[in-house]
């Protein structure tokens, strides 16, 4: 057996400066998710990757539940952008553009993005399903920010 076929010997000849490539893998099963996250009303989130449960130091993961017939508050994710990925139900995402509210209807398989500090809300308009999604933040923590309309300006200064 060569160095190249044996994992030890591979592993060896590498040497110093490769511990980080060896870093152990994280497992969140289901049962374990986190609701000791930021929440806003109307919907409810649970965290499974963070800085917090599993070490990540650049990403936050976790699922979003909205019963049905049910609207979150107004909010916002600070300076973290956002990827929702829809699992279940056929959730809305609402958001303002200039006076007007812009209504996106996502179905399960949709991807959505939303960018940093902007406001918005999910909304589930079925009267029997639960909407479930999984979200992903480019900050190791939650970062929820609740507003009372679509239009309020909670973050850093825009003039710079």
């Amino acid at each position: 057996m060569t160095a190249t076929e044996d994992p030890d010997a591979r592993a060896e000849s590498w040497g110093a400066g490769t511990e980080a490539w060896h870093q152990r893998l994280h497992h969140t099963p289901r049962e374990a998710l986190s609701a000791d996250t930021a929440q806003s009303p109307g919907m409810h989130r649970y965290e499974a990757v963070s800085g917090r449960l599993t070490g990540s130091q650049k990403i936050w993961m976790g699922e979003s539940r909205v019963a049905a017939g049910m609207r979150s508050s107004n909010h916002h994710h600070g300076d973290s952008e956002t990827g929702i990925y829809v699992v279940s139900g056929h959730p809305a995402f609402i958001f303002a553009q200039g006076r007007e509210e812009v209504r996106i209807e996502a179905s399960p398989g949709d991807y959505i993005f939303v960018p940093p500090y902007v406001p918005h809300r999910e909304e589930n308009p079925s009267s029997e399903e639960e909407a479930v999604v999984v979200l992903a933040r480019s900050s190791q923590e939650s970062i929820v920010v609740n507003l009372s309309t679509l239009w309020d300006v909670k973050g850093p200064n825009p003039s710079g």
